[in-house]
């Protein structure tokens, strides 16, 4: 049987289960295995692992690897989402797909037509050509983190909300309930939610831009403290900001 060492990095949970087979004696370690390999993207190798360092706040790693594949896979974040989806159509040639994705608990997107309690119909999404509202194309639906799970757009403008929160040091891990933002404590769910950013951040065969709302002063459920120290944690990663 053979696993690989690197399947103790924090995005896949597995250490304690390695833990206990460690000794096997018809177990060895083999590298090449490595899930976080990236198969998909054709432009750039080094993706995951920077997405890895971002969530995992290796601020040095994190801005080494996006300098290692920034001319090849460009990432642009804004706080206007109209320029966002702009940058996302103008970016796509022929028949290259592109869409919206946010995570399942963006609840406070609406404010910006972004409802993720919308139905969407992943074949519909996907499949669909660019004359169908119901496709990726219109940039009009979110796809979440369940529906484009093991699958790929060419060009992706991912939508990032106050359910996760960089503090500073860390993140702060957030669940929209009734009319207020509520703290999530369970370990668990905390790595739910990172694995969710996780997913939508490595949706994209050849580039990305990422929208952080603003947020409104007079509203007590985007308050703009929610989002500007999460922009700020990526605009010092080095990624541009589209203005």
């Amino acid at each position: 049987m053979y696993v690989s060492p690197r399947m103790t990095d924090s995005e896949y949970a597995a250490g304690k289960a390695l833990d206990k087979v460690r000794h096997e004696n018809n177990l060895r370690f083999d590298d090449c295995l490595h899930l976080a390999v990236s198969m998909r993207s054709f432009r750039a190798e080094n993706v995951s692992g920077f997405v890895k360092a971002l969530l995992d706040c290796e601020t040095q790693t994190a801005r080494d690897s996006f300098g290692e594949l920034a001319a090849r896979y460009p990432i642009v974040i804004t706080r206007d989402l109209g320029r966002a989806k702009e940058w996302t159509r103008s970016r796509a040639r022929g028949s290259e797909r592109f869409g919206l994705v946010a995570s399942s608990k963006a609840q406070r997107l609406k404010p910006h037509a972004i409802d993720i309690r919308v139905n969407v119909d992943p074949v519909q999404w996907f499949l669909n050509n660019r004359n169908d509202t119901r496709s990726s194309y219109y940039l009009e639906d979110a796809a979440t983190e369940f529906q484009v799970q093991g699958l790929e757009l060419d060009w992706a403008c991912v939508t990032w909300d106050g359910d996760l929160r960089f503090t500073g040091s860390g993140w702060s891990y957030h669940d929209f309930r009734g009319s207020r933002w509520c703290n999530i404590s369970k370990p668990e769910n905390k790595n739910y939610l990172r694995n969710a950013y996780r997913v939508l951040l490595t949706r994209a065969r050849q580039g990305m831009v990422i929208f952080i709302p603003t947020g409104d002063a007079s509203d007590l459920t985007r308050s703009p403290e929610f989002y500007d120290s999460t922009f700020n944690y990526l605009a010092d990663l080095g990624i541009p900001v589209l203005g």
